[in-house]
């Protein structure tokens, strides 16, 4: 099978690589007006530079697809010396329905819209698009890949609406320190503009795409006039001042944890345009705390939980470091996850080490970055280029012994780097760049030197190929190489760690070396993708390498693997009688480690719909076909899972009412009885057009036959190569909830409130031990002649009774976790780039009752716990250079 999905993939490559390429063209054009007045941003449209015709004609792309607009508009591109200008008169018949919500920045509200977006390098990939609504709400973002965004960026841009009786209006400011490009004595830059009718969902384009086509920057019309400006270097200052006072639960007789914490901090983080279009952030003693809270979750498998990013610094800009996915628009994955080279929250993580006391300790909850700084901008050579640099203090756990005190080093110094670059070719048709980081840690510890690598490396590179007369086709790929080193005991722990299980016993291309101090592994993806037209086709072959380690700036969540894919379907992209769009598609995935065994085999039907009132749905199909597991005997044997299926459900109402009501639904089930059904019903509830509520509870019930408890040493059980893996039914009942509220009293003064109570219950019983490698077989514990006795708070169980093998002893697994998190954010833009923030956040955990499920006891008691309670004040002042 793995031969047949290569062949398949290497025929059609080799059929569009004779095609012959012509790369598409926008005939439209938009020409800037020099004002020689100075401009208000008001809205009132009242300047002279915005009298006469403006550009319109648009089209639309949403419900009928290449038909005009069903309102009118009028456009008009403006410069001065220090900015460009855009006006835009969006005439409505019906100006009392105009949709006008207010939101807080990057809110993709659903209301009407206009928005402005411009390609300054002309490149036809990149840019910057600006958007504002009836309400004065923003959003910005930068574009790349031609047809992705990031909303992480955030602008110092101005925009003013206003709604009278002919429609509403738009005005806005755009300096170009904001804008990234090369300075010429006369420009081309690439122009789109976007209306949103939201009572009739209507999208109008100026440079419309049809939907049976690809591209949207590579689409874009021409904007031209602007001449004899001369854009000089930028520089902004921004220090803050933070203040956070800490309650939490006191302990008697420790003297870290009196009940009250209160500390201060000042940094400041610069921001200079080393040209204009290559910028340097720098960052002193920056806060790095995040403002909302990571949601709370239970993880019972050996893969690491990943957090999305919330740090402004990190999340501005962080598609810079994107890696692997460029050329392509749809990039899929089936049991499969591109490993990150660059994961930015292992920068200021919690400290890694641990403390040896019996006495009262206190450890900092994040490690302190003492500097960062990041460049980005284009290089000779039309070179996408990305540097960051960030140094984190050597951190110490404080310990009271008696009343003696005493400090133990729980993180080193560490320094932390990752440059990536990108070129394109030919408008966009062919790109190559590569990622290079590398982690530097000082171990002067002995006991850090066990439990992190001295030193960290990767290397990767990547690129695409668009293919066919209208880039009809994306090939796409990736190779990389990681190189750790350290300590013999750190690297003879890390091949027998989760992500690695080189000690497995029954795996003949894996070697365990205790002897080694250092671990390489290397990691690649090809895939190809059709990028238009109603047919739709996705292949993939990936490899991780078993040494392939890239965690520790990276996240990776498995090797010795390698994953393909073959996905097929068709798309309705036009309103019929039932169904304004639809899809059907069809997929097989399989999966095998470097040993050859199959790890995965399964089977995907896809169907999507939206009905001609605006509810949709979407169902998913899924057959899994007998397979092994290699994680699950945590560095034993393989599990044979026996097969199943699954089914999913997604269904939405009308964004455009008040009340929004979504429902996702899933059920699966394998042959030996093991289960997972969970609803997540949502609300949305618009009661005003500041206001907006949404509620998403959430219900699972989980049970396996397979769930891991432990493994023990037990040289006479020669069965399983002298270790018994102990396994146990586990039944789990998890209830959650998300909760937020956003109150909007202007474009730039907002109160959002996020709540998330959760409580999930797991009862463990049957406990056996697995009787055969690569086999669904068990040995159960209190038959044939075994016993499991309840001892404490574990159990002792004789595997054999009267025979040779020795007793043991397991804690009970039984848990009852319940845990509520919540933040208040108060945020005031008191001017452009100057922020004050008021945060509020709440944590509290209880786990009483373990494996013993009762809602209202549970709820009671995760209401009454002790908890923590956080108060923060943060204030920014920008000041432009």
């Amino acid at each position: 099978m793995r031969k047949l999905h290569f062949l398949s993939i290497l025929i059609v490559f080799s059929a569009l690589l004779s095609a012959e390429q012509a790369a598409p063209a926008s005939s439209r054009e938009v020409r800037a007006r020099r004002s020689e007045e100075i401009i208000c941003i008001d809205g009132l449209l009242s300047e002279t530079v915005w009298q006469g015709a403006g550009a319109g004609d648009f089209i639309q792309r949403n419900p009928l697809d290449g038909k005009p607009a069903t309102e009118r508009t009028e456009v008009w591109v403006a410069y001065d010396d220090k900015a460009v200008y855009v006006a835009a008169r969006l005439y409505d018949a019906e100006p009392g329905k105009i949709v006008s919500l207010l939101g807080r920045r990057d809110d993709e509200l659903d209301s009407d819209w206009f928005s402005f977006a411009v390609d300054p390098y002309f490149d036809r990939r990149s840019g910057f698009q600006f958007s504002v609504n009836p309400a004065g709400s923003i959003i910005d973002m930068t574009l790349y890949n031609d047809e992705w965004n990031d909303y992480t960026w955030d602008g110092i841009w101005e925009g003013a609406a206003r709604i009278d009786g002919q429609g509403w209006t738009v005005e806005m400011r755009i300096p170009y320190d904001q804008l990234r490009f090369p300075a010429k004595d006369e420009y081309l830059w690439g122009i789109n503009f976007k209306r949103v009718i939201q009572r009739k969902n209507e999208q109008d384009y100026f440079a419309w795409v049809p939907k049976e086509e690809n591209g949207f920057v590579s689409r874009f019309a021409s904007l031209t006039g602007i001449r004899g400006i001369h854009p000089g270097r930028h520089l902004e200052a921004i220090p803050y001042a933070l203040g956070k006072l800490a309650f939490s639960p006191s302990e008697e007789g420790n003297p870290f944890r009196t009940g009250s914490d209160l500390s201060a901090s000042v940094g400041l983080y610069l921001k200079f345009g080393l040209s204009s279009n290559l910028t340097l952030d720098l960052s002193l003693n920056p806060d790095f705390g995040q403002v909302e809270v990571d949601p709370a979750e239970i993880n019972l498998s050996v893969f690491e939980t990943y957090y999305s990013e919330k740090r402004p610094f990190f999340i501005e800009g962080a598609n810079i470091f994107s890696f692997g996915y460029g050329g392509a628009n749809s990039n899929w994955g089936f049991n499969w996850m591109n490993p990150e080279f660059f994961y930015s929250r292992r920068v200021g993580q919690p400290p890694q080490g641990s403390v040896d006391s019996e006495g009262f300790f206190r450890c900092p909850e994040m490690t302190t970055i003492l500097g960062a700084a990041k460049l980005s901008g284009k290089i000779a050579g039309n070179w996408n280029i990305g540097f960051l640099n960030a140094v984190t203090a050597r951190e110490y756990a404080t310990v009271d012994n008696a009343g003696s005190r005493s400090s133990q080093e729980i993180e080193p110094f560490s320094d932390y780097n990752v440059l990536r670059a990108q070129k394109e070719f030919n408008q966009g048709r062919q790109g190559l760049g590569f990622i290079a980081t590398g982690v530097f840690r000082d171990l002067s510890e002995r006991s850090l030197q066990v439990i992190l690598g001295k030193q960290a490396l990767a290397l990767g590179a990547d690129g695409w190929l668009q293919l066919g007369k209208t880039r009809e086709w994306a090939l796409t790929g990736w190779l990389g190489a990681t190189h750790v080193t350290g300590s013999r005991d750190y690297i003879f722990d890390l091949q027998k760690s989760s992500l690695h299980y080189f000690q497995r016993p029954d795996a003949d291309h894996l070697t365990l070396d205790p002897e080694a101090t250092s671990l390489s592994g290397w990691a690649g993806r090809l895939a190809l993708n059709k990028q238009k037209g109603n047919l739709t086709f996705n292949a993939a072959l990936g490899v991780l390498s078993p040494g392939f380690e890239a965690n520790d700036l990276g996240y990776q969540w498995r090797s010795d693997y390698i994953n393909s894919h073959l996905a097929c379907g068709y798309n309705w992209l036009h309103p019929g009688k039932v169904f304004r769009s639809a899809s059907l598609t069809a997929a097989l995935a399989r999966g095998w480690d470097f040993g050859g065994n199959a790890i995965m085999k399964n089977y995907h039907l896809f169907i999507n719909g939206e009905f001609l009132n605006y509810w949709g749905a979407a169902v998913s199909l899924g057959y899994m076909d007998a397979s092994f597991d290699k994680e699950a005997t945590r560095g034993g044997p393989l599990l044979r899972l026996s097969p199943g299926y699954s089914i999913s459900l997604d269904a939405y109402s009308d964004s455009r009412k008040p009340l929004v009501l979504s429902l996702y639904g899933y059920a699966s089930q394998r042959k030996d009885g093991s289960y997972d059904y969970g609803i997540g019903p949502q609300l949305r509830w618009k009661p005003r057009s500041n206001i907006s509520l949404t509620l998403h509870p959430e219900v699972e019930f989980y049970a396996t036959y397979r769930q891991w408890v432990a493994n023990v040493n037990d040289g006479s059980h020669a069965a399983t190569y002298g270790s018994r893996y102990i396994f146990a039914h586990l039944n789990e009942k998890l209830l959650s909830a998300e909760i937020r509220l956003n109150w909007i009293f202007s474009p730039k003064i907002s109160l959002q409130v996020f709540l998330q109570p959760l409580i999930a219950v797991g009862k463990y019983a049957e406990f056996k031990e697995l009787a055969r490698p690569a086999s669904n077989s068990y040995n159960f514990y209190g038959g044939n002649g075994s016993t499991i006795i309840r001892s404490g708070e574990g159990y002792t169980i004789d595997p054999d009774g009267s025979g040779p093998a020795p007793e043991f002893t397991i804690a009970d697994p039984d848990f009852n976790f319940k845990s509520l998190r919540g933040t208040v954010v108060f945020r005031w833009e008191y001017r452009p780039g100057s922020t004050l923030y008021f945060v509020w956040t709440q944590n509290r955990q209880d786990y009483a009752n373990p494996g013993e499920f009762n809602f209202s006891r549970d709820f009671g008691d995760l209401v009454s716990a002790k908890g923590d309670n956080i108060f923060m004040l943060k204030a920014t002042y920008r000041f432009n250079l």
